[in-house]
Order: C-alpha cells, then sequence, then structure tokens
C-alpha cells in the first residue's frame, strides 16, 4: 500500500448527498477477480451517457479538465453509505484519488478507505462548502494541501482546518500498511507473550491429533 504522508493536488467537488457504494461502482461494473480494472466503472452511471457504454458523459465533473487529474474528492454528507463492497473504494484508489473531504462517511466505506490507502477527512459541512467554492473558482490553481502527520487541510486561500483520525488508521496510512502488516510490527511482543504463556498453561499447547 503506497504511504500516505502528505498531498497537494487538484480537488473535484462533487457536492451531493448520500452518494453510496453503487453510485461510486454500480454492481454490473464488478466483473473482475482483482481490484485492477475497477477504474472503468467508477461513477459509471454518472460518467458514461448510457448504462454499460463507455461514451463519455460531458457533463460529468471528472470528465472536465483540469477534473481529470483530481486526486482528491470533495462531497456532501454520507459519502459512501449503502452496501459495504469494498470494489468501491478500489476503484477510487485505482482512479488515483487519495483524499476524500466530507462531512461524514459510511463506516465500512471509512475504514476500507484506510486499508486501500485513501485517506477519509471529516471536516464539517460549511468548511467542505468552502473548500468547494474556493477550487471552483480556479480548478488548476486552487489546489488543497493535506497534512497527515498534523492533521490538516489547508485551504486555497490558506486557512488551515484541523482533521481527527484514530493513531491506528494514522500509522496505517502513514507507513503504507495493511492490519497484517501492522500486526507484524509487534511479531517480538507476540512471540514473547506465546513463550509466556507456553510456560503458564502447557496443555493449551498440546497437540491433540
Amino acid at each position: 500500500m503506497e504511504k500516505f504522508t502528505q498531498l497537494t493536488a487538484i480537488a473535484a467537488p462533487i457536492m451531493r448527498i448520500n452518494i453510496d457504494t453503487d453510485v461510486i461502482i454500480p454492481s454490473r461494473e464488478m466483473k473482475r477477480v482483482s481490484k485492477e480494472g475497477l477504474s472503468e466503472g467508477m461513477f459509471a452511471n454518472w460518467r458514461y451517457t448510457e448504462p454499460g457504454g463507455r461514451e463519455e458523459n460531458p457533463d460529468f465533473i471528472l470528465n472536465q479538465e483540469p477534473y481529470r487529474q483530481a486526486r482528491i474528492l470533495l462531497s456532501g454528507d454520507n459519502f459512501g453509505c449503502g452496501s459495504s463492497r469494498e470494489h468501491a473504494v478500489w476503484a477510487l484508489a485505482e482512479w488515483g484519488i487519495r483524499c476524500i473531504i466530507t462531512p461524514k462517511f459510511g463506516n465500512i466505506f471509512y475504514g476500507n478507505c484506510v486499508r486501500n490507502g485513501i485517506l477519509p477527512v471529516v471536516l464539517p459541512n460549511a468548511v467542505v462548502e468552502d473548500l468547494a467554492a474556493q477550487v471552483e473558482q480556479d480548478p488548476a490553481g486552487n489546489l488543497i494541501h493535506v497534512d497527515l502527520r498534523n492533521c490538516s487541510v489547508t485551504a486555497p486561500d490558506g486557512t488551515k482546518h484541523t482533521f481527527e483520525i484514530a493513531p491506528a488508521d494514522q500509522e496505517m496510512l502513514l507507513e503504507g500498511l495493511d492490519a497484517i502488516a501492522v500486526t507484524m510490527k509487534r511479531d517480538d511482543e507476540i512471540l514473547a507473550f506465546q513463550g509466556r504463556d507456553r510456560l503458564a498453561r502447557p496443555w493449551i499447547y498440546l497437540d491433540n491429533n
């Protein structure tokens, strides 16, 4: 998983509420058994003119310049609600999204973001709307800066906003580690515990075969 420390990038405002995982990637687009190739189906109902087709809808923001280069999404309340499909996050990550800023996430979607290298940032609705308004004035020039170490988002006008993230989630993103790799960092402690426990409760380790 790619590490996340700081990011200065174009942000794409998709300021709708309740964007669920079926909107992010419709079920008909989930035909692959791997994470690769899913970005084609990201926002398929909005990106393309017909269901299942690939003719771009010119009115959709991510089909427009400079938003094609966006690495940050700004969105309305309850982003990533609905089903638990991890494919939604896989599609966003493959397309190049590294950070999503919204007033609220679907709980499972939030966790899937962390486990796949996307930083989910929760900020008040008024702040997100202000960020979107600034970006829209000059999308290529009014970039947003995100600093995970200091848990801050800097608006194009220089205003800094702080956000909260669980220490374990912050560690995973900063170090580019999945949950198993984070656990393996404590391998010495785990082995030491097993050694002590084997002495204290040897019957637990008896081979029952």
